[in-house]
């Protein structure tokens, strides 16, 4: 567990966590934790929410930019701060800086979401939009730190700024002391490697769980080679967690401190989204939804009570819109049928009758009249229906098959 900057050599202890508590206090809310029911029903034990989604900015991020920023020497202050990133990250520098006068540049990339460049912008910060992807942005920061003398403020892999992230931890255990499992999403490592150098400090027994999505998996064959390894092209919604290398001062605790890392899938994403949205009431981006996605996806294998680590909540609202309506596909309440019909006068309406009295909603309908396929008075109609689940989906199936129509798809 070491980190090595111009010859020195340091390591994040329980002491470091506990020190960032204190420079902490007053400036990071102590989030709330919140049971959930159904989760708890799910797994046979207590689950419990640690909505860091609440702090302060809409994500644990602050904690380790404020203990990073707070932490520099008065000329490094004085020089100013620069950082990179799509959004949770920015916005945490952002409001750390302003909080401790100190001038923050923060390199966006151009694609990313109005909603966390007017955030960042309103914290504090100068923005400035660049490339296209984060590495883009990521190499056009580093450009302006080595040109301007501002301090580089990296997301995750730095000590100081595990030794704030660490404070979540320590939280879950005054929150939730008989806690048995702790599970958290891993992107570059910061957030579950904190977690872990507090928690395996004071209880040693608790198990702690990370989740990455499987397109953007870097931990598992890094932990399998003993190294942090480039994963290509990482592609998932959960742009939180979408790191394609591990840090190397994260690698080393978590290969050290985390006993598992779990992969989840993009339709188990949307799925524990739209969870923690209708049972939780929560706004989740998917990447802090990553927990409640490992537990649905295995319910068994978390010993009780857990703890779900909700790490942020800034979820752009046209991602929500995409990801809430592939959830709901995923849990088979969507459902696209395509059926042929005899094309005349009120034929559509008797259509629309039949799909009312099964009790599916429509959302859409697509009509074709002129197709090779299609016999003179026949129509080609697609809809896309609303269901109550996959169930339902078989009910609405026979009863367009019943009303004597030629369901096709």
């Amino acid at each position: 567990m070491s980190y090595r900057t111009a010859g020195s050599l340091r390591s994040v202890t329980l002491d470091d966590v506990r020190g960032a508590q204190k420079m902490l206090s007053g400036v990071a809310r102590r989030t709330a934790m919140e049971g959930s029911r159904h989760l708890s029903q799910l797994i046979g034990a207590p689950v419990h929410l640690k909505c860091e989604n609440l702090q302060r900015t809409g994500s644990f991020k602050l904690r380790g930019a404020y203990v990073r920023i707070a932490g520099l020497l008065p000329e490094e202050r004085a020089a100013g701060v620069v950082a990179a990133s799509a959004g949770n990250h920015a916005q945490g520098v952002a409001l750390a800086s302003s909080l401790l006068g100190v001038h923050a540049t923060v390199f966006m990339p151009k694609g990313a979401p109005l909603p966390k460049i007017s955030a960042t912008r309103e914290y504090g910060a100068e923005v400035r939009l660049h490339g296209q992807v984060v590495d883009e942005t990521l190499a056009a920061a580093q450009e302006y730190a080595a040109t301007t003398g501002a301090v580089f403020i990296h997301p995750f892999d730095h000590p100081d700024v595990i030794a704030g992230q660490g404070t979540v931890g320590l939280e879950i255990l005054e929150q939730c002391p008989e806690v048995r499992t702790i599970v958290v999403g891993i992107g570059g490592g910061g957030l579950a490697a904190g977690i872990a150098v507090a928690v395996k400090a004071l209880r040693p027994e608790v198990r702690i769980v990370g989740v990455q999505a499987e397109g953007a998996a870097a931990y598992p064959p890094s932990l399998a080679a003993g190294r942090p390894v480039q994963v290509q092209n990482p592609a998932t919604m959960a742009d939180g967690i979408k790191v394609g290398r591990p840090g190397l001062v994260p690698f080393e605790i978590i290969g050290d401190l985390v006993d598992e890392v779990r992969t989840v899938t993009e339709d188990q994403l949307s799925a524990a989204l739209l969870l923690c949205l209708e049972r939780a009431k929560l706004v989740v981006e998917p990447a802090g939804a990553s927990p409640v996605a490992a537990l649905l996806a295995e319910p068994g294998a978390f010993p009780g009570p857990v703890v779900a680590v909700l790490s942020g909540g800034n979820v752009d609202p046209v991602l929500l819109q995409r990801v809430l309506r592939h959830g709901m596909t995923a849990q088979g309440r969507y459902l696209a049928v395509r059926l042929r019909l005899t094309d005349r006068p009120g034929a559509l309406a008797t259509l629309l009758g039949v799909l009312s009295v099964a009790d599916a909603n429509v959302l859409d309908v697509s009509h074709v009249r002129t197709d090779p396929r299609l016999g003179l008075t026949e129509a080609e109609v697609e809809l896309h229906l609303e269901t109550k689940g996959p169930a339902h989906c078989v009910e609405v199936g026979q009863a367009l098959r019943q009303a004597g129509y030629t369901v096709i798809d």
